[in-house]
């Protein structure tokens, strides 16, 4: 009988919690099969069997387990009732036909136990943010379109089944009811881990920040010419030519491109950029790996493709480990400048705001000028200032040149 152990879906992964199982205790699963999404300090995963046979499940619903647990058994079809009769059954494996609203969301209070609905059982292929929308608001996912990659429901198609509007990230928060009493929210397994982690790096990481303006007319004029020529898909956005700078950088300053780790540093070979993109209920950060090497084009294909995943709910392990460095944009939400805390173990991360018109003297005159801020927070115990003012000068001369993005 072959073991299937929680697996390590994050380079940062410790511990995963089993959100549903997809196939029942006791029914044949193929190998490469949808078979179990989990939540992990970043996202929720579907994990693949590694087996094909009968599914003994040992590990319930809603259950966390350190990685490397054993959490389900596939044992070949001829041999599964024999496994069973021996005793392989547990009281785990029953509870897994349970499932409180605790475990998937729903208010976090005591709960009681109640019966899983079709929505999380059901063998349409979905999200598991699709799977747990179904299950909150009592939509069937069988026969649903989606309009996910290869036809895979969203957590917007169940919302639209539903007659309920999708929230779009940062909006605020529904009104209170006339009682205006408090409402209790626990946070989510993923928003816990980020928040261990940020508490962490704020408390241990000695860090500071420099802070400059980059007169933003000639990227303007650039990516509008990008526009006009109309045979760009996608045309790259202000944040693609953030990364795509600081990707060419990083090359020029391998002390930023690096990581503080047991008391050593470790310059990398690779430069992986990681960009925030706001999900529903948390902040995900997937790596555009080797950024140095890809074009502004490229780039801007591929922060499309992950961001739409990571709003989906699809995004997959590779796409979020690996990033020696980050770029995280507020711009979008109008804010003049961000003063970011560092993901650990990387030593730097970028803070980038709104851009907006100024007056400003130009060769005697008076004249428009669009700025941004950029705000560099670096790790003390490797960077030093002029570390970090000569690569955020660098980063702020390519953006201000941008034609030196497009080789």
């Amino acid at each position: 009988m072959s073991e299937i152990a929680m697996p390590k879906l994050s380079d940062s992964m410790l511990e995963g919690t089993i959100i549903s199982w997809l196939k029942r205790d006791g029914e044949p699963v193929a190998r490469d099969e949808d078979l179990v999404e989990i939540e992990t300090d970043k996202a929720t995963m579907t994990y693949a069997s590694e087996f094909a046979g009968v599914l003994h499940i040992l590990a319930a619903d809603g259950t966390t387990h350190p990685v490397g647990a054993v959490i389900a058994q596939v044992a070949p079809a001829a041999g599964i009732e024999a496994a069973l009769g021996a005793g392989a059954r547990t009281d785990e494996a029953v509870a897994a036909n349970v499932i409180t609203e605790a475990a998937v969301g729903a208010n976090g209070g005591a709960a009681a136990s109640r019966p899983v609905v079709p929505a999380l059982r059901s063998s349409a292929r979905a999200t598991p943010l699709a799977r747990r929308a179904a299950y909150a608001h009592g939509v069937d996912l069988d026969g649903l379109p989606g309009t996910g990659p290869g036809g895979r429901i969203t957590r917007a198609d169940v919302l639209a089944a539903a007659g309920v509007a999708a929230p779009e990230p940062g909006a605020p928060a529904p009104a209170r009811t006339a009682d205006r009493g408090d409402t209790i929210e626990p946070p989510s397994r993923v928003q816990r881990l980020i928040a261990a982690r940020m508490a962490e790096a704020n408390a241990t990481i000695p860090q500071f920040e420099v802070q400059t303006e980059v007169t933003m007319d000639r990227a303007i004029a650039l990516r509008a010419e990008m526009i006009e020529l109309n045979d760009l898909d996608p045309v790259p956005s202000y944040n693609d030519f953030v990364i795509k700078a600081c990707a060419s950088a990083l090359v020029r300053h391998p002390r930023v491109n690096a990581s503080y780790h047991e008391d050593r540093f470790e310059l990398h070979g690779r430069v992986n950029v990681g960009f925030a993109v706001a999900s529903h209920d948390a902040l995900i950060v997937p790596t555009i790996a080797d950024a140095d090497t890809k074009s502004l084009t490229a780039i801007a294909r591929e922060t499309r493709q992950v961001a739409a995943r990571v709003r989906s709910g699809e995004i997959t392990p590779p796409e979020l480990s690996g990033a020696t460095f980050t770029v995280s944009n507020l711009g979008m939400f109008g804010m003049t400048a961000i003063r970011p805390i560092i993901n650990p173990p990387q030593v730097a991360i970028l803070g980038v705001g709104a851009m907006r018109t100024v007056l400003a003297r130009v060769a005697g005159e008076i004249a428009d000028r669009t700025l941004m801020t950029l705000t560099l927070t670096s790790d003390h115990r490797i960077l030093y200032g002029a570390d970090a003012a000569r690569f955020l000068a660098d980063v702020k001369g390519l953006l201000e040149t941008p034609l030196r993005l497009l080789w």
